[in-house]
């Protein structure tokens, strides 16, 4: 007996040892779990998540007391908008146990990967180091763009190079910022350890931190840019000219040459008589006065004659530099939440994501989305991120049309564009995505047909149960829009109970294109006499529904076809 009770026991005792070392191990496991889940949101360009298991980048206050910069739909800690001592607590904690999970997972990479990370620094263009970037200190000040699924250190610095910048400097791994000049001091370089989220092995920068490089070197002349648009020929005078920040004479003049020196200074607008270049920024001078003809700028002295024995008033070719006016660059979710959602509501290929893209730069506030697109929100609408119903955005983007719907909304922006237009712009969508065009393939199969004669009854009947249902209705035509843009925004910017800042209306103007503006296509005809008897038969009750309402009616360029 005494023996079969000392085996009990010390199965007993082995029983305990075992559950206890169970339970130690589970621990040990779900700590190392987590903790490699923690290096994966800041390394996730080391797995093959899709889309939309991506987390918003690292919560950082980009501007004191005007809000969180961006903000996971699914995050359940809240942050302080606020630039008290709550949010910039947070803001430490959060940047603290990133450099916890950086030095985490640094111990972990296997030897010689700190090797690589110098040979992939010196890929391509020069690497400058790891620079401070957050709300006082700005590293660089140009042009930003987004791509959280597939952002390289080529990629950016290829960006930036076509935008007439000297420097790319990368963040978050999934931000590329651009400027001719870095505005900060050095970090840490432990401090940009982030990788880039498309491809392995370059650091992207970091919490509030730019990894910078300078851009390949090209010969003057050899740049190639994009975005450079001509504005038109100016009278202006002598006595205004003379205020513009740069000047600079050339006795060998050319377009390029002044296009070139107004973007290294990081000025908008190149103006230019020859040999004359000047740079400045947007103005109501190019927008309020009509461009004259191109013949009335030709040169009308020689290089030799100074600037100072101009006449009065001179003829100027003004053209749109790549430089974005930095004065509508920054956005923010609002301050504080409203309880009144504004819809802006379209129907598909209607032009909503060009129209959103003109709100956020005139008011400074993002966009929401009914939905969400990840193709958009990795471009730069942090709104589609958001909780449509947060109350955080200026205005919320649908293509809803029930009643339930629409009763959800306190009012509406209704946006409506020629039916012909929106459907070859929704095709080219379904086909090709946000910039490309269908195939010729594509626009002769039967699926053409069988889109029309589904989606056209819903451009009538969109706008139709907007007329009957919407309770607050702002009408805006996208054509109008697009042939008195400002107006128009003046119109939106009342609507929406904003306040008007001409300095941003005149930025929306010279960056009105955005990333979004599909390239045009040649006009051709794909509707059949039946499709057109059909469409025009919409457009009639959409135009009739409109007066009855004391709207305007359609455009005229609308009927008949």
């Amino acid at each position: 007996m005494v023996a079969l009770h000392r085996l009990q026991c010390l199965l007993k005792r082995a029983h305990m040892l075992l559950l206890c070392l169970g339970i130690a191990y589970l621990m040990a496991g779900s700590l190392l779990l987590l903790q490699r889940s923690s290096v994966r949101v800041a390394h996730s360009s080391l797995t093959n998540a899709p889309p939309l298991s991506l987390a918003a980048p690292p919560v950082a206050l980009r501007t004191v007391g005007l809000g969180v910069r961006a903000r996971s739909r699914w995050a359940t800690v809240p942050v302080s908008a606020g630039g008290g001592r709550q949010g910039r607590v947070s803001a430490s904690r959060s940047l603290g146990v990133q450099h916890l999970h950086r030095r985490w997972f640094h111990n972990l990479l296997p030897e010689g990967s700190e090797q690589n990370l110098a040979q992939h620094r010196r890929h391509k263009g020069t690497y400058m180091g790891c620079f401070l970037h957050n709300a006082s200190d700005r590293a660089l000040g140009g042009t930003m763009l987004y791509d959280l699924r597939k952002m390289t250190s080529s990629l950016c610095q290829d960006t930036c190079s076509e935008s007439g910048y000297h420097f790319a400097g990368l963040e978050y791994g999934a931000e590329c910022h651009c400027g001719n000049r870095i505005g900060s001091s050095r970090a840490p370089e432990e401090d940009c350890s982030l990788m880039c989220r498309g491809e392995r092995g370059s650091p992207c920068g970091g919490v509030g931190r730019l990894s910078i490089y300078k851009v390949e070197e090209q010969l003057p002349g050899h740049r190639k840019f994009r975005n450079v648009h001509y504005r038109g020929c100016f009278q202006l005078l002598k006595s205004i000219i003379g205020t513009f920040p740069i000047y600079s004479f050339q006795p060998n003049l050319t377009a390029q040459s002044c296009i070139e020196t107004c973007t290294d200074k990081e000025l908008p607008l190149a103006v230019l008589s020859r040999p004359h270049c000047f740079c400045t920024w947007t103005s109501s001078l190019f927008s309020v006065n009509d461009p004259f003809s191109g013949q009335q700028c030709v040169p009308n002295q020689t290089a030799a004659v100074p600037f100072t024995t101009h006449t009065e008033q001179d003829h100027y070719h003004v053209y749109q530099t790549p430089v974005l006016d930095s004065r509508c660059k920054e956005r923010m979710f609002l301050p504080q939440r409203s309880s009144n959602l504004v819809a802006l509501s379209s129907f598909p290929g209607a032009g909503n994501t060009w129209v959103r893209h003109l709100i956020e730069l005139v008011t400074g506030f993002y966009t929401g989305s009914f939905y969400f697109d990840g193709t958009l929100y990795n471009r730069g609408f942090k709104g589609e991120k958001d909780f449509w119903k947060s109350g955080r955005s200026i205005c919320v983007k649908t293509h809803e049309s029930g009643q339930k719907e629409i009763e959800m909304f306190s009012s509406a922006i209704l946006l409506i564009r020629n039916p012909y237009r929106s459907l070859m712009a929704e095709f080219n969508r379904k086909c090709a995505g946000h910039l490309g065009h269908a195939s010729d393939a594509q626009w002769k199969s039967k699926e053409w047909p069988e889109f029309v004669s589904s989606y056209a009854p819903w451009w009538a009947s969109h706008t139709l149960s907007w007329l009957k249902f919407g309770k607050k209705l702002l009408v805006v035509h996208y054509e109008e829009l697009q042939n008195m843009l400002i107006p128009q925004l003046r119109l939106i910017l009342s609507f929406l109970n904003t306040t008007v800042n001409e300095e941003r209306l005149l930025c929306a103007q010279s960056n009105q294109d955005g990333h979004f503006k599909r390239s045009q296509q040649p006009f051709f005809d794909p509707f059949t006499p039946d499709m057109k008897r059909m469409i025009d038969a919409c457009i009639h009750d959409v135009d009739q529904a409109l007066q009855s309402r004391n709207f305007s009616g359609l455009p005229q360029e609308y009927l008949p076809r």
